[in-house]
């Protein structure tokens, strides 16, 4: 048994149909780091904040302000310390935790935040003057 297709209409007297208008994507919705009238920024378990990935000081900035209790001081003193050491400090946010490096060599350092207690995580220091380089060290505070 032979099947037949239902014949396509002739394309002239085929009006075109009106493109749907495009939705405003979410992510334009969703309030940024630099943007002073976002909505406070939501904890994660354990009270790490949860802020979107970013580069630079301000989304760090935002991170460490949203630190719950005496971990937000913490978060302050700890990014004063980076920058009175590292004053070419590269910063992000990644993985709701920001992020310390150097352009060419990489991120140096990772802070996290748990109920109680900053999880410090060191992922390569180097010493100029032996050039032994460390992986992986971490400490709690």
């Amino acid at each position: 048994m032979a099947h037949h297709f239902p014949r396509l209409p002739n394309t002239d007297t085929v009006k075109a149909m009106p493109a749907k208008p495009k939705k405003p994507s979410k992510a334009a919705d969703r309030p940024s780091a630099e943007n002073s009238n976002a909505k406070p920024v939501r904890l994660l378990s354990g009270g790490n904040p949860q802020i979107a990935k970013a580069d630079g000081d301000a989304p760090v900035q935002a991170y460490i302000t949203a630190m719950p209790g005496w971990k937000s001081e913490l978060g302050h003193r700890l990014d004063a310390l980076i920058m009175q050491t590292v004053p070419e400090v590269r910063k992000a946010v990644r993985w709701n935790s920001p992020f310390y490096g150097v352009e060419g060599l990489g991120w140096f350092l990772i802070y996290h935040v748990f109920t109680r207690y900053v999880k410090v995580t060191f992922l390569q220091v180097f010493t100029k003057s032996s050039g032994i380089r460390y992986n992986g060290a971490q400490t709690t505070i």
